[in-house]
């Protein structure tokens, strides 16, 4: 029987998904993401999918594609571009997975066009001919769908709104080496270093963060009415409703699905967003709507073993 691998790769660790030829998913291990650019680092990854495998009786050779999301760009033929919050060799990984997996096909897709994707295939935008995934994790990604079919782009670069240039005046550098990107915000880090900064204005102690990226920490804050987290958290809606404002503008989607690891908080910002967007937006592209991803973090996931299953199917 022929399974397929779903590795969705992010900036704290790596989900991968087992799935059978039909699409089920069958089951979901996590990996320590570390920086993934040598033969102790391919090992790791390699060692994490056999022990998946392992535990269904699944052999190597029964491994028939293998597909891999990455927070960047990904040209059409499948050459992955300059990676903002990871550290990957994707050519090294994919030689040892191609090593130990001598039957499977192996692909990369941008992690928020697997999202997107993910979504169109199992998840809410079932039935949706054009929409917008928006990934708010360790960065900001967005994956395009137009007519049910994705936009990468000449370069690859479609979609990639976390670099959308939202506030001129910003002193800080993003990871991508400009200022005032969208993902300085709306990110996870962007959360934290935004609350961070309004506790340094109202010299207020933040709350204990365990990492860069504890937007868990920050929202429980916000719950209990931490006037410092409420105005991160106002700060970051505001700039991703005018985002969203500028994407309905060019794409006009049906809906924009929020999804990524801060979407774990959805409830939280999803109102102010909401409001962001329609103070923003042109009166034509009012009707859109913005929801959270029903597949969670799973989305990007379910989107490379799709993408996967599409490059076999060749």
């Amino acid at each position: 029987m022929a399974y397929i691998l779903g590795v969705d790769i992010g900036g704290t660790s790596i989900k991968a998904g087992l799935f059978d030829k039909s699409g089920n998913l069958i089951d979901v291990k996590k990996i320590q993401t570390i920086e993934i650019i040598n033969d102790v680092a391919y090992a790791m990854v390699v060692q994490g999918l056999g022990e998946l495998l392992f535990a269904h009786d699944v052999s190597s050779s029964e491994v028939a594609a293998i597909g891999m999301t990455v927070p960047g760009p990904v040209d059409s033929d499948g050459r992955v571009g300059v990676l903002a919050n990871i550290s990957l060799d994707a050519e090294g990984l994919k030689g040892a997975l191609h090593k130990a997996f001598p039957a499977a096909t192996v692909a990369f897709v941008n992690d928020a066009n697997a999202a997107a994707l993910g979504e169109l295939w199992q998840g809410g935008a079932q039935g949706v001919s054009n929409c917008v995934m928006v990934t708010l994790g360790t960065g900001v990604g967005g994956g395009v769908i137009v007519d049910g079919h994705l936009v990468a782009g000449a370069f690859g670069a479609a979609g990639e709104i976390g670099h959308l240039t939202m506030n001129y005046e910003e002193t800080q550098t993003c990871g991508c080496g400009r200022k005032g990107c969208l993902e300085q915000y709306a990110s996870a880090k962007g959360i934290v270093r935004l609350y961070r900064a309004a506790c340094e204005r109202a010299k207020q102690t933040p709350v204990e963060l365990s990492h860069e990226t504890d937007t868990i920490s920050v929202f429980k804050a916000y719950a209990a009415g931490d006037a410092c987290a409420k105005e991160a958290i106002e700060e970051m809606s505001e700039y991703l409703g005018r985002a969203l404002a500028l994407i309905a503008c060019v794409v006009d989607p049906e809906v924009v699905l929020i999804g990524g690891g801060v979407a774990g908080g959805y409830n939280v910002y999803a109102e102010k967003v909401t409001e962001s967007f329609w103070r923003h937006c042109f009166s034509g592209c009012a009707a859109m709507r913005i929801s959270a991803a029903t597949l969670g973090n799973e989305a990007g996931m379910y989107g490379a073993a799709y993408c996967a299953l599409q490059q076999w199917g060749k």
